[in-house]
């Protein structure tokens, strides 16, 4: 069988790699794809905005079934496009993927259903949103209503930065039409934990728990990014935890979405924060996480083409997902600049010292080719991912294997897996 990947990240590579583990797959495209992708999949030159152009490869290559990485070409309406033309895809329709693409969206249909969540308001005007925010005071969470990469909220610890981020967002227009509409919301604390499930629109299957690490620098410092770090499992989310955001968090989704006219396919994932023991949404993404899902697939036995065909068959309920008892962590490589402007071009060494090793993966992110020499393109450049048999040893693995890599620049945080430690 013939599988496309649309995206060229950290995510989409532990993808590629988990399909190329599957039995049925015989061929992977991807597109645009990165180094490292390139040595077990085919990457294409194939803009991933380029509906057409794509349905026309799927169509000549024969390609069985398409997965999406990233959240824009969902929220443009990729999976609407492909099924029109009776193409299997992986990943819910435009309508489904507002949960994701607009924060408004969501928070109002978190209200409408009961779903736990923070107390918020939204604004289209800054000087409202602005009378607001120094009416309820800090902390306080400002977000972007549409999509930012990872980058579109605010964790305000005062008014000054409050007031910054307003101006980012509403009058300097760093997410262009992202920014539109803010929402406002009260700042929850707690531990925070990645929850994804695999949807066939009306089948759950939950995906093994994670946690991701949003701050730039040590200790949860610094400016949000699109994730510097994750580990599997996430020792807050036990059994029960797990049960209680089934009942109070995925069912009600899954319920709200049908009493609405909407099939969900695909992956749900929800940003929680476990406060007092009980969870609330922070945010809804509608693909897998990055970098979660590079420690979740790691553990995941069953194969990810299996999964993916009765999904869009409907039958995920014939599926059991089995997870391999084992813990892993994912330790992100960035750029020197990253989350603002970064640096490109800089050679990466030390990547053949560690392949072969069937506990240490190294998903690359951004990553390109120059002169056949692997050099960086993007901030997060590569997500060093390992299995151990608890936290403390996968972590050590990480660590021990981010030593032989070096790149001019090279930035990473130290304490990944640290909260998970604490509670072992």
């Amino acid at each position: 069988m013939k599988f496309l990947v649309i995206g060229g990240g950290g995510r989409e590579h532990a993808i590629v790699w988990k399909l190329s583990r599957s039995r049925h797959v015989d061929k992977i495209y991807c597109t645009p794809g990165n180094a490292g992708i390139s040595e077990i999949a085919e990457c294409i030159d194939i803009a991933t905005s380029d509906f057409d152009a794509l349905l026309d490869f799927v169509k000549y290559e024969w390609v069985d079934l398409t997965i999406v990485g990233p959240e824009d070409p969902l929220s443009k309406g990729i999976v609407d496009a492909f099924e029109r033309e009776g193409r299997r895809i992986l990943g819910p329709n435009r309508k489904a993927a507002q949960l994701e693409s607009s924060k408004v969206f969501a928070k109002d249909f978190m209200k409408r259903y009961g779903i736990p969540s923070a107390e918020y308001r939204t604004f289209s005007s800054y000087v409202h949103a602005e009378d607001y925010v120094r009416m309820k005071g800090t902390p306080i969470v400002i977000k972007a209503d549409g999509l930012a990469a990872g980058k579109g909220v605010f964790v305000a610890a005062n008014i000054d930065e409050a007031m910054k981020a307003l101006k980012l967002i509403m009058k300097e227009r760093i997410f262009g039409e992202a920014g539109d509409r803010v929402v406002v919301e009260e700042c929850l604390a707690g531990e925070e934990a990645s929850f994804m499930a695999f949807c066939d629109g009306k089948t759950l299957r939950p995906m093994a728990s994670s946690q991701d690490h949003k701050r730039i620098f040590d200790g949860d410092k610094g400016p949000n990014t699109g994730g510097m770090g994750a580990y599997s499992p996430a020792p807050i989310v036990t059994k029960e935890m797990e049960a209680e955001v089934m009942e109070k968090v995925m069912w009600p989704v899954l319920r709200g979405l049908k009493a609405e006219g909407i099939v969900y396919k695909g992956v749900l994932y929800a940003g929680l924060m476990i406060r007092n023991g009980s969870p609330y949404v922070l945010e809804f993404n509608c693909r897998m996480g990055d970098p979660e899902t590079q420690p979740v697939l790691s553990r995941m036995e069953t194969d990810l083409a299996d999964v993916a065909f009765a999904i869009c068959d409907g039958k995920l309920s014939e599926m059991e997902m089995q997870w391999l008892p084992d813990a892993s962590v994912c330790v992100v490589l960035a750029s020197k600049g990253y989350p603002g402007n970064y640096e490109k071009g800089r050679a990466i060494k030390g990547l053949e010292d560690l392949k072969g090793r069937k506990d240490v993966q190294v998903f690359h992110a951004g990553t390109a080719f120059n002169n056949n020499s692997v050099v960086t393109s993007g901030g997060r450049v590569l997500g060093v991912t390992a299995l151990g048999k608890d936290i403390r040893d996968a972590r050590d693995k990480a660590y021990e294997a981010i030593e032989k890599i070096h790149f001019e620049g090279m930035h990473y945080r130290r304490d990944i897996a640290e909260r998970a430690l604490k509670r072992q």
